[in-house]
């Protein structure tokens, strides 16, 4: 489990995300693991909340197309197909996901992912849904207690990199899943 937290204000998007790993109920100090839930994609960043494994699917699926760009909801559909295709036909570790209860004909990705560029904040869900926000949004177990942090400060801070930064330690403070020193990035928009 993670936080990731997008918020844009005058002329930035803050990318922040916590930088704790667990592994079912354990979770390693971060002097022990500190991991970068954030991947650089073109002049885009993207994060991730969800299974650990698509940090290594990422890192190795971007090294072989290492000319991939992500711009408006249509380049990020389109890059999302692709890697869906590749977790079928290239990373055969995927499973299927037949569940009985279940009435979506959708794939699932069972992770969710956040992506921010100079067009905008773009959240994709689990069923590779791509969903363009204007001020914020945040993913991972401790999203609602930072979307909360977001509205209660977004009109009196400034700037956009502060309040990412406090919406990521909010979740931290009161989400069991999320912890260690928080991690922000941005890009002019």
């Amino acid at each position: 489990m993670s936080i990731a937290v997008a918020v844009r204000k005058d002329g930035r998007i803050a990318l922040g995300t916590d930088s704790q790993t667990s592994f079912g109920s354990s979770r390693m100090p971060v002097d022990n693991l500190r991991t970068r839930k954030t991947h650089t994609i073109g002049r885009s960043l993207m994060a991730t909340t969800g299974w650990g494994l698509y940090e290594n699917i990422l890192d190795d699926f971007l090294a072989r197309f290492p000319n991939t760009e992500l711009g408006g909801k249509t380049e990020i559909f389109h890059f999302f197909m692709g890697l869906w295709r590749e977790l079928r036909d290239t990373y055969t570790l995927v499973k299927e996901q037949c569940d009985k209860d279940d009435d979506s004909p959708f794939a699932n990705l069972d992770a969710s992912f956040l992506v921010v560029n100079e067009l905008g904040i773009y959240h994709v869900g689990a069923d590779m849904s791509v969903t363009r926000f204007e001020r914020y949004y945040a993913i991972g177990s401790g999203g609602d207690y930072s979307l909360g942090a977001i509205e209660a400060v977004y009109a009196d801070v400034p700037s956009a990199e502060k309040i990412c930064r406090r919406a990521v330690e909010v979740a931290i403070t009161f989400d069991v899943h999320c912890g260690g020193p928080v991690q922000l990035e941005s890009v002019d928009c």
